[in-house]
């Protein structure tokens, strides 16, 4: 749902048991500091699962970028602003989402959105922003159509929305990257192939299955889940028949998990391996014991390997949150700082006052942005996507997922 050097959850936080607290109602919650200086407030939106089965993700969404206003403003980043956040409950419905952008861009004092989650949602999202020449960069998404267009499978690439960015790298490298290490490092050959038929889930399969038989696997079977439901038994008995050494879900945690444990007991010794999307401590619990062996692909390095995000790491435990940053806590974290760098270019270059038109000018100062952040270098090309492609595959080992290998793929 990523490129140079990128944040993952720290194994010992994403083992951890996470308190979930479902915020406010199921709209806004609002939230800043009164640390900042200045008389002009300048508000960066967030959009996320704060309650549901994804909320585990959505809340170190929303905390990460709570923190990185709570800094901005300690720090007077940008002298006369003061910046806090406003977060809204897409609860990962499409519908919902859409109905929190008309509510961002309805509040003149957001000039940038953090979110959301899960790449359909931002489908709905996304020409409600560009209307309103309001910045969107998510953290988490990494369907490659939603910044190359639908075409762009075929070489044919085109930007959709000139509003939109993110931090994490795509489908279209993280599917491949996960192949490569399946087929030449782990030796595995027959794969069964499951989707939750979402626009991640099916995305990211699509791109694992098309390197995979392309260095000489086999796709032994196919099956798509609805994954509200969690009996997964049929699915289980097909994959038990197949002779398949992995099985590779598009999807995420809420139904990875319980798709593990259920195609374990049906006798299938083989390892369940997905994408950003199953890692969670969620999923560590959901799965269980049977489990363990199983492995994620998730964006960037492991965190005790940078420096950058040791920092981001103790700042977000002094801020006292309740709940764990997860998997895009680092991306968060830089995508608002993205926004607030943006908002200081713009401030700057306008004798230290935000013009008429600051949301255009924002915009226009998000495509220059270059930083080094808690993820590494944070930039963008010219489609919105994030400079940034490393990736790293984890293991569940114990209780914990434990970094394996990482890298970036070789195409």
């Amino acid at each position: 749902m990523r490129q140079t050097k990128l944040i993952a959850v720290t194994a010992a936080l994403a083992a951890g048991a996470l308190t979930l607290t479902a915020c406010g109602s199921r709209g806004e919650d609002k939230g800043g500091n009164d640390a900042g200086s200045g008389g002009t407030t300048v508000v960066i939106g967030v959009d996320a699962p704060l309650t549901g089965d994804l909320s585990a993700l959505g809340l170190g969404i929303r905390n990460s970028v709570d923190l990185a206003t709570q800094q901005a403003n300690a720090k007077k980043y940008v002298p006369g602003v003061t910046f806090k956040f406003e977060a809204y409950d897409d609860q990962a419905q499409p519908s919902s989402g859409q109905q929190n952008a008309t509510k961002l861009v309805a509040n003149k004092d957001v000039l940038g959105v953090v979110g959301p989650l899960n790449s359909s949602v931002s489908e709905s999202m996304q020409k409600v922003f560009d209307d309103a020449k309001l910045t969107q960069i998510s953290p988490a998404n990494t369907n490659p159509a939603l910044t190359q267009g639908p075409k762009w499978n075929t070489g044919e690439k085109a930007r959709p929305y000139k509003s939109y960015f993110r931090t994490a790298t795509t489908d279209a490298i993280q599917g491949p990257f996960a192949a490569q290490y399946l087929y030449n490092k782990a030796k595995k050959t027959k794969v069964f192939l499951i989707d939750d038929k979402k626009t991640y889930g099916s995305g990211l399969a699509g791109t694992f299955k098309g390197e995979f038989t392309k260095l000489g696997g086999k796709v032994v079977g196919e099956a798509h889940v609805n994954p509200d439901t969690k009996d997964f038994s049929a699915v289980a008995t097909q994959v038990k028949s197949s002779g398949a050494d992995v099985v590779y879900y598009g999807g995420e945690y809420p139904a990875a998990g319980p798709l593990s444990k259920q195609i374990k007991k049906a006798g299938a010794a083989i390892p369940l391996v997905g994408g950003d999307g199953i890692y969670s401590a969620d999923f560590i619990k959901l799965s269980g014991k049977e489990g363990v062996g199983d492995l994620a692909t998730s964006v960037g390095a492991p965190v005790e390997t940078l420096p950058s995000a040791k920092e981001f790491v103790a700042n977000y435990k002094n801020a006292g949150f309740k709940e764990a940053y997860e998997a895009y806590g680092g991306y968060s974290y830089d995508s608002a700082w993205a926004i607030i760098e943006a908002v200081k270019a713009v401030v700057d270059a306008n004798g230290g006052k935000l013009p008429a038109d600051a949301r255009a000018k924002v915009l226009e100062a998000t495509n220059k942005v270059s930083f080094d952040g808690v993820t590494g270098k944070v930039s963008f090309d010219e489609f919105g996507d994030a400079t940034n492609k490393q990736l790293t595959v984890y293991k569940y080992e114990g209780d914990a997922w434990k970094a394996v290998e990482s890298g970036t793929f070789s195409g």
